[in-house]
């Protein structure tokens, strides 16, 4: 019986599930046949592979072709697909040795070279958690695929050396004259913060907003920042990543998994900084929470994750886009239902809005200037719904800077002395919060705050006088005590003090109803 069989991996948002390539020769007429709910890209796989096997001197039957994919009911997308198919068919006809042990994962070109694909590491992670251990791919996928310290890579650059490699006739393989000239990984722009970050110790004044700045990241903690325009907001939140601490090695491979998906990754190492992603106010709810034509891609929030999602003029986005955000900001995760097929993403990251007092904002201060009516702020302001705020938990004015401050730059703090402070209390967070599977007080649940690590009612009465007076929500009680977890953390004590508590109270309620 003439039969092939290799495997490659469907990705379906960031899970990979494993495919088995089987390719059959038969006795009729000529034809090429993929079964398994292959999508319009793979089908053209069919003259890809023609034409790549054929310049490589090793053409494909002219016999009926017919591959299968397996399992049939899994949606099959992309071009990823094109070197498992070649080589089942391949190993059909007998022209190389069977390579069932292997997985295959490349996109061929009609001259036959291997051209580097999009969501190699979660691929290969895929597939060592289905127990595979040997995967082909690309030369411009080999430093992404080394990632995963489980995996055994081969790569190359042309069908013709995957061809030798696997027992071809060396007699029969040409191999072409740009076989020491691999595709390059071809990259997106970075979206990631850039290689010299900005220093806090160039923001001058705005004491209270550096040091809000500073709880949120050290807690990870979400926050909203409302003042004048030229006050300084926009230029605290770009500092921000540069006093964020390095990422561990299991956050550093769910980001660069979730960039991967986005793009070829040029680099041979994780990411391992937060990114930082500022999307344009004008960007839809698919570009944020991620979308597009079959299985959604990641937007903005997923790629944002163990970093910083900044909305600059947050009232600007449209309503839907910011109440999409209200339920990752809880669970850490976006679930995308569409036609095709449903897709997980983490979303753990740190939303940070920066808003104008009014439309026009010139309402700060006396307000003298402010052209708008009161209808116009008060939709301006509703697209913030009151359960957006809920989960939001630094809430602070921003006023314009003084003249004597504004001079005075001996007194502002280098982001490398503050971002030892909040590495200090990160790894303080991480210490106490391991035994309950958390990392930052932003993480910790309602069970964790009032039962292992409950505070006395003494420490906690601020926060319960203003939940009694319906100031504060459930949910707003125990984002206070969250952020009262963190002061205590940058102050190197082991547990909150009520100074701490009401510290967190005030920059909670300074403009919680805008």
């Amino acid at each position: 019986m003439a039969l092939g069989r290799t495997y490659a991996v469907s990705l379906v948002g960031l899970n990979g599930y494993i495919v088995e390539v089987e390719a059959d020769i038969g006795q009729t007429l000529p034809a090429f046949v993929i079964l398994g709910l292959p999508d319009a890209s793979l089908n053209e796989a069919r003259e890809r592979i023609r034409a790549a096997a054929r310049n490589a001197g090793l053409p494909l039957s002219r016999r009926k072709i017919t591959v299968n994919l397996i399992p049939a009911s899994l949606h099959k997308r992309g071009s990823s697909f094109d070197l498992a198919i070649v080589m089942a068919a391949l190993a059909a006809a007998g022209d190389v040795r069977r390579c069932e042990d292997t997985v295959f994962i490349a996109e061929v070109g009609l001259d036959g070279r291997l051209r580097p694909v999009s969501g190699v590491l979660p691929a290969v992670m895929a597939g060592v958690k289905a127990g595979h251990t040997r995967f082909v791919v690309a030369t411009g996928n080999e430093g992404e695929a080394a990632l995963v310290p489980q995996a055994t890579v081969r790569a190359f650059a042309s069908l013709a050396d995957v061809l030798l490699a696997f027992g071809a006739d060396p007699t029969k393989v040409l191999l072409p004259d740009v076989a020491t000239d691999p595709v390059p990984a071809v990259s997106a722009p970075a979206r990631s913060i850039p290689a010299a970050p900005k220093d806090m110790a160039d923001i001058a004044g705005q004491s209270t907003a550096r040091f809000a700045v500073e709880i949120a990241a050290a807690g990870a903690h979400h926050m909203m920042m409302m003042g004048p325009p030229g006050a300084g907001k926009t230029m605290l939140v770009e500092r921000m990543p540069g006093i964020l601490p390095d990422l561990t090695d299991e956050e550093a491979i769910e980001v660069t998994a979730i960039h991967s998906l986005g793009k070829v990754l040029p680099c041979n190492g994780l990411q391992r900084r937060p990114p930082f992603e500022s999307p344009h106010h004008t960007s839809s709810t698919a570009a944020i929470i991620g979308g597009g034509s079959g299985i959604p891609r990641p937007g903005s929030a997923s790629r944002a994750h163990r970093g910083v999602l900044f909305l600059d003029e947050a009232p600007e986005y449209q309503r839907g886009v910011l109440e999409a955000l209200r339920e990752p900001l809880e669970s850490g995760e976006l679930i995308l239902h569409r036609s095709a097929g449903t897709a997980s993403y983490p979303a753990r990251f740190q939303l940070v809005m920066a808003l104008n007092p009014c439309p026009c904002g010139l309402a700060s201060g006396k307000g003298i200037d402010c052209v708008c009516t009161a209808e116009q702020r008060r939709r301006y302001f509703n697209r913030l719904s009151q359960p957006l705020l809920d989960r939001v938990d630094l809430q602070l004015a921003v006023s314009r800077v003084s003249v004597t401050d504004y001079y005075d730059a001996s007194a502002a703090e280098s982001s490398k002395t503050v971002a030892a402070r909040v590495a200090a209390a990160r790894a303080a967070q991480r210490e106490r919060l391991e035994k309950w599977g958390a990392s930052t007080n932003a993480e910790m649940s309602s069970a964790v705050l009032n039962g292992g690590l409950k505070l006395s009612r003494a420490v906690t009465a601020p926060v319960d006088r203003a939940m009694q007076n319906e100031t504060l929500t459930m949910r707003g009680h125990d984002r206070v005590l969250r952020v009262a977890w963190t002061l205590a953390d940058l102050g190197g004590r082991t547990s909150p003090s009520s100074d701490d508590v009401d510290i967190a109270l005030n920059l909670r309620l300074q403009e919680s109803s805008p």
